[in-house]
């Protein structure tokens, strides 16, 4: 049985996002190139085998929404999109992205989406304090869940 994820964002960003941090996040989703230095999640350990055949903790840095294309179990396309928001009245930029994401992932993905949190525009606060970003649904479940972060830190499935 897979351990499998829907994940949907659909947000607002404020317009106070630095040069560094766009790169970043456009890495991210998949839309530019990695670059020299890493600020928003900045740790991506992956352990292997070293030549001895000890285990060994190494970086190994990927753009943590940048799936594309056909999706393995969720069904439909997975895609990231970050527009510049124009002609709205709104200043800032739009993120949508659509990916499949394994529960081994949530807690290095669950720092790039509570760095989103920070950034995202007052409508997506709740009354609660929390931000609500999106959704997340099991692959076999018909309704998602509303995605949030709550604290600084993501509300992921249990």
């Amino acid at each position: 049985m897979a351990d499998m994820f829907e994940l949907m964002l659909a947000l607002d960003l404020r317009d106070e996002l630095s040069a560094g941090e766009l790169t970043e996040l456009r890495w991210h989703l998949g839309a530019g190139s990695q670059p020299d230095t890493l600020s928003i999640v900045t740790e991506f350990p992956v352990v292997e085998e070293d030549e001895d055949g000890e285990f060994v903790i190494e970086d190994h840095p990927e753009p943590l929404l940048g799936q594309h294309g056909d999706s393995y179990k969720i069904g439909g396309a997975l895609v990231s999109v970050l527009l510049r928001r124009q002609d709205t009245g709104q200043e800032g930029w739009a993120l949508t992205s659509r990916q499949e994401i394994h529960p081994d992932d949530f807690e290095r993905t669950g720092e790039l989406l509570s760095w989103l949190a920070a950034k995202a525009s007052e409508r997506h606060l709740g009354s609660d304090g929390e931000v609500h970003l999106g959704w997340i649904r099991f692959y076999e479940e018909p309704r998602p869940t509303p995605l949030v972060v709550r604290d600084g830190a993501v509300v992921w499935p249990s």
